[in-house]
């Protein structure tokens, strides 16, 4: 077996930001023309590490060899100039402006006074062409899909000569037939000759496309593997620091009497446009629906109709055979409805309130908690102190304020909050979003425990492996309607992506 050839050597990385230290003398190597994945759950230093590499920051300390090299990145440019290339989680496309318009940016080609447009979109199309990239060179990226989008991006580090190229959490709002179109991509880019870094929390992808992976937890890598010998429990457990239940065991669903009717339903989005549009559901007690879909396409006005913070403008949502229609939020949660939030910052949590004050919002005028404006502080503080303990977040520190906990664990509070009222109906949209293996562990726990206890449970996410290990049944929305709906055990996630994505339509 010959000699690894590296194309990047990082050595003793360190940097902080004033107390918080993100890399603590990290090391990664990656081999040339490969694809090399780096892991490890939110705030273990992984996109710290590659913006570092990219130019964007400059490390404390240690070294960063390219070829064998050793050299100063002091900035992007520097970067782009040595051949690395970027492309982040939250695109920087000028949407107005072509897919051509986009890549040449302030290297325009002219002839004399003006610029020569048809150079630029011929070797636009023959870079598309030559890396297998297909995307509509005089397209305007506003009418691109997000999977062409980052076709763009990626032709646009390539444009600039890019030979080592960083993906920061390509597939996040990819389907999955758009995710297969990136990953034939990305092998065909290594065969080239082409070394690729993919920051990712997707360790099922990682071992589908990934040659080795590099795993960090608490700012330091705690282990390499090649794929080939590896597993995701493994590296889950590296990641967390334990073992982890990566799917959690359920018993088949007894579904009870319906507890929430929809039908008809008719919501406008803030701009006064259909989102959602003459959609009907019933989820019965003892069971969790879930609603897959790609962002977009009514989800968010339909969790926000169903919750009042939104009117619907025709149709019903029945609670128990009871309208909801014109009720309050307040009143709402008066019902005992649950309800997680998909922005826990600004409907979930005020960040500068303690977590005793976050784990009764919404629940202070209840009789448990004191009368008139009068808090009955003890009763408030036993309850909180009962949440922390049975929810497990850390710190346990009642007088803590919101800010101070991490994204999994404030998260925490906001599902301790809504899971113990006493009511029928729980409304999670996105859940687990952006936070660690361990609080997914624990929170999907609890919503198969909510489920077990009688409630019935709306379950909007935009992880299908998530639908498809919780959900009893998944509907698809697409365009504001429910284009496919079936057992989760009789479904999996490419079927899914072809409803998402309009692909295929429900038949009558």
């Amino acid at each position: 077996m010959g000699e690894r050839v590296l194309a990047v050597e990082l050595e003793g990385i360190a940097k902080a930001f004033g107390s918080c230290i993100a890399n603590d003398g990290v090391s990664l190597r990656v081999e040339q023309g490969s694809i090399h994945a780096l892991v490890g759950e939110n705030g273990a230093g992984k996109t710290t590490l590659m913006k570092i590499l990219f130019g964007l920051y400059q490390p404390d300390a240690g070294t960063i060899r390219l070829h064998g090299q050793a050299v100063r990145l002091r900035t992007p440019a520097d970067a782009l100039a040595r051949g690395i290339g970027m492309v982040h989680q939250h695109f920087m496309l000028v949407r107005p402006f072509t897919v051509a318009e986009n890549l040449t940016l302030a290297h325009e080609h002219t002839r004399g006074p003006f610029l020569d447009t048809r150079r630029a979109v011929a070797e636009v199309r023959a870079l598309s062409e030559r890396h297998g990239l297909k995307v509509d060179s005089e397209a305007k990226v506003e009418n691109l899909s997000v999977g062409e989008q980052q076709r763009v991006e990626i032709l646009k580090a390539l444009y600039h000569g890019a030979k080592i190229l960083i993906l920061d959490e390509p597939t996040a709002v990819l389907t999955p037939q758009e995710t297969e179109d990136l990953f034939r991509v990305l092998r065909a880019l290594k065969a080239q000759g082409t070394t690729i870094i993919l920051i990712t929390h997707k360790l099922r992808e990682v071992l589908e496309v990934a040659d080795h992976v590099t795993v960090m937890r608490g700012g330091k890598t705690v282990g390499e593997r090649r794929t080939g010998d590896t597993s995701i429990a493994e590296l889950a457990e590296l990641m967390v620091g334990r073992p982890v239940l990566l799917e959690v065991p359920k018993a088949p669903a007894q579904p009870g009497q319906p507890v929430l009717e929809i039908g008809a339903l008719e919501v406008l989005d803030a701009r006064g446009l259909p989102a959602v549009r003459g959609l009907s559901l019933t989820v019965r007690a003892g069971e969790i629906v879930g609603i897959a879909g790609v962002e977009g396409n009514g989800q968010a006005e339909l969790v926000e109709a169903l919750t009042g913070l939104r009117r619907w403008s025709a149709g019903d949502a029945r609670l128990h055979g009871v309208s909801l229609k014109g009720l309050a939020p307040r009143a709402i949660a008066g019902k005992g409805v649950g309800h997680v939030p998909a922005d826990r910052w600004q409907r979930g949590l005020v960040l500068d309130y303690t977590l005793e004050d976050n784990l009764i919002f919404g629940r202070h005028r209840e009789p448990e908690f004191g009368r008139g404006v009068t808090f009955d502080r003890p009763a408030v503080r036993a309850f909180a102190d009962r949440l922390l303990r049975a929810f497990d977040i850390r710190p346990p520190e009642r007088e803590a304020r919101a800010r101070q906990l991490s994204g999994g664990n404030q998260q925490k509070v906001i599902v301790a909050r809504e899971f113990s009222k006493e009511g029928d109906l729980l409304l999670a949209a996105h859940p687990t979003r952006g936070i660690d293996l361990g609080a997914i562990e624990f929170i999907h726990r609890a919503v198969v425990k909510s489920r077990d206890a009688g409630r019935a449970v709306l379950l909007v996410s935009a992880e299908l492996g998530e639908l498809l290990s919780l959900a009893d049944r998944i509907v698809v929305m697409y365009e504001g309607q429910i284009a496919f709906e079936a057992m989760a055990h009789a479904t999996n996630e490419r079927e899914l992506g072809e409803y998402m994505t309009g692909r295929q339509r429900a038949t009558a």
